[in-house]
């Protein structure tokens, strides 16, 4: 993070902890709803819908949502390092447009527009936390593992929720495994990003171990080239000159 300043690391990490504003105001426009609504079988955009009281909210959670995702995304993006943090930007701001178009785009309004934002979503989503997994691990390898783990977790429900295959989770219930990892994966990095803010560019405890390990490693190979060096030489001085029974000038060789 040394291309990023203190005050933008914060606000950065600030904007991606507010990310889990969706589950607040999700459970608010579920309470609101009036027909019989479950988790498992109705999917996320049928709050938004002419028919849910909670409509205004829940549509207003999806616009603010694509605000604090590509946000946070802006403000940190600097300081994620290689192809791996550019991909993360990228796709995340996929995400973030996918998130907007859900929003203002209600799933009984335009249905084919609605319907390219949550592809945008679920596929940037998923994808761009693999993608920021990699871009965070020289910093915290924990943190890397869990958002790796959770990229694929979202990656491997979003095939299962567009091919259909809803029959063990329930439609609601597989979208949600797709849609939720993404908000939980950047406040937990905006937190850690947040708190290990004074380390610098040191690398993680992981990257220190296998650094060590390496310089071990070459250390022992060093020391076995030299050790084969010195065997190989003595044993050349040990043979002698090699002298030609033929030349009549050549030393006799001691019995």
């Amino acid at each position: 993070m040394a291309t990023v300043t203190s005050a933008r690391l914060r606000w950065g990490a600030l904007v991606w902890l507010l990310t889990l504003q969706f589950f607040v105001l999700e459970t608010v426009a579920e309470a609101r709803y009036a027909a019989p609504y479950s988790r498992i079988d109705d999917v996320i955009s049928a709050l938004g819908a002419a028919d849910s009281p909670g409509r205004a909210l829940m549509n207003a959670s999806f616009v603010v949502q694509a605000a604090l995702i590509l946000g946070g995304a802006l403000l940190l993006g600097p300081g994620l390092r290689g192809a791996a943090g550019r991909a993360a930007t990228l796709l995340l701001g996929a995400a973030a447009l996918g998130t907007l178009l859900v929003g203002v785009f209600p799933l009984d309004g335009n249905g084919t527009v609605h319907a390219i934002g949550a592809v945008l979503y679920f596929v940037g989503g998923g994808l761009g936390l693999i993608a920021l997994a990699y871009a965070v691990r020289p910093r915290s390898e924990a943190l890397g593992t869990a958002v790796v783990l959770l990229g694929i977790v979202a990656t491997g429900a979003t095939i299962f929720f567009l091919a259909g295959v809803t029959a063990y989770l329930g439609e609601g219930g597989t979208e949600r495994v797709a849609a939720y990892p993404l908000p939980i994966a950047l406040a937990l990095t905006g937190v850690v990003l947040a708190v290990t803010a004074g380390r610098g560019d040191r690398p993680s405890a992981g990257a220190e171990l296998r650094a060590e390990r390496a310089e071990q490693e070459a250390r022992r190979a060093e020391q076995a080239r030299a050790r084969d060096a010195a065997l190989e030489a003595a044993a050349q001085r040990s043979d002698g000159p090699d002298i030609d029974p033929d030349d009549p000038w050549a030393p006799t060789p001691r019995r």
